[in-house]
């Protein structure tokens, strides 16, 4: 089948492992015909939300991708906000599509693509959102002008062509349904997961013992991994200082990603501990081997897209509870936090590092279920309607 996968929405960046790129990724590996349209906005020098010029290119897994211009019309400004693009009806009409997948579904031009398959009715519509509380709709006019009157009006819009609206959390999938308004009946759970095309379990012994060599950790040391975008409201740095004025000498820390500049000279000065390796940004495949290489994940803080990549390997974890983020326990491989603060991190790291009872049934629970359920494999496959 032919599949386009639109990323207009939101920013398209290149060589990261975000669901926008590891979908279209599986679905080529599965025999598809794929092809990305995308807006311009990305990430500039790895860390910090900027646009590009237009552009048709092939990615790195050579599938291709074209970034298309907003409209000239409208300041630039509002442009990117409400999302209205140049020559989305022309792609559209030139790759002919079996399936249109939309990484969510805030933008204007959505309407070209309602337009077309009113005119093309043997395609199939799949969309997904990334969308909550938590990380939008935080202010009134987020939440009561953008999201219940312009985006509401988008996905109503393309509602009636469209077969399933997948929520990326049980969070995300009741957002389409409570701010939204999509019938219920269209709307289901897509997780996101592990990339399991890189992900070698089979060696991951090896890659454990080699990796913890090379950074000076001991084959015993009990080591904790974490990472991300690294912003305040991650946690990151509070699990840091839990590390940093630990007394259990081989107790770890892993940290990857790099802060955003206002965390900058807080995260260095935490990251000079001896018991903290902090590795910075590394390419999306390499993730993997540091879960291996660690025995726990902690998540103190708002998700992120190593939540569910640290499930899929069979990582225990602890994470933050958040309403409508359960999906990532899968029958006791985690422990949840409510508050993210020093003393419930350390107790909660603590308590798993001393309890080698609690640690082995998390362990067991993790690899019983979240290497399958949360692989990008079998996600690729529900996300276009065959499985």
């Amino acid at each position: 089948m032919r599949i386009l996968h639109c990323c207009l929405a939101a920013f398209y960046i290149d060589n990261y492992g975000y669901q926008e790129n590891v979908l279209p990724k599986h679905h080529k590996l599965q025999g598809h015909d794929v092809k990305i349209v995308a807006s311009t906005e990305t990430y500039i020098n790895a860390s910090t939300l900027g646009y590009v010029v237009p552009s048709s290119y092939l990615n790195e897994d050579g599938i291709r991708v074209t970034r298309l211009p907003y409209v000239s019309w409208l300041p630039s400004k509002v442009a990117r906000k409400l999302r209205i693009y140049v020559g989305l009806r022309k792609e559209l009409e030139e790759y002919s599509p079996d399936i249109v997948f939309l990484h969510d579904v805030q933008f204007l031009s959505i309407v070209c693509v309602a337009d077309y398959v009113k005119n093309n009715p043997n395609v199939k519509i799949f969309a997904d959102g990334h969308t909550d509380f938590i990380n939008s709709a935080r202010t009134w006019v987020s939440r009561e002008v953008l999201h219940k009157v312009i985006y509401r009006w988008c996905a109503k819009h393309i509602e009636p062509q469209t077969t399933k609206f997948f929520g990326v959390t049980p969070l995300r999938a009741k957002f389409f349904e409570k701010v939204y308004g999509i019938d219920r009946s269209k709307v289901d759970l897509l997780v996101l997961g592990a990339d399991d095309s890189v992900v070698d379990t089979n060696n991951a012994p090896t890659v454990r013992s080699r990796l913890r060599a090379l950074l000076g950790i001991g084959e015993m040391d009990f080591v904790v991994v974490t990472g991300g975008k690294i912003d305040a409201r991650k946690n990151i740095d509070v699990l840091m200082r839990v590390i940093s004025e630990s007394t259990e000498n081989d107790l770890k820390l892993i940290v990857v990603g790099s802060p955003v500049d206002s965390l900058r000279s807080k995260f260095e000065t935490l990251a000079l501990c001896k018991k903290i390796i902090a590795v910075g940004w590394v390419a999306p495949e390499r993730v993997y081997d540091y879960f291996f290489a660690a025995d726990l994940g902690c998540f103190p803080g708002t998700h992120s897209v190593l939540w569910e990549q640290a499930v899929g390997v069979g990582l225990p974890c602890v994470f933050k509870r958040w309403e409508g983020m359960e999906h990532v326990d899968v029958g006791g491989n985690c422990l949840m936090i409510d508050s993210g603060d020093f003393q419930e991190v350390r107790d909660a790291v603590v308590s798993v590092y001393a309890n080698r009872e609690l640690y082995l049934r998390m362990k067991c629970a993790a690899k019983t279920r979240g290497v399958t359920e949360f692989w990008y494999s079998n996600i690729a496959k529900k996300a276009i309607g065959l499985l």
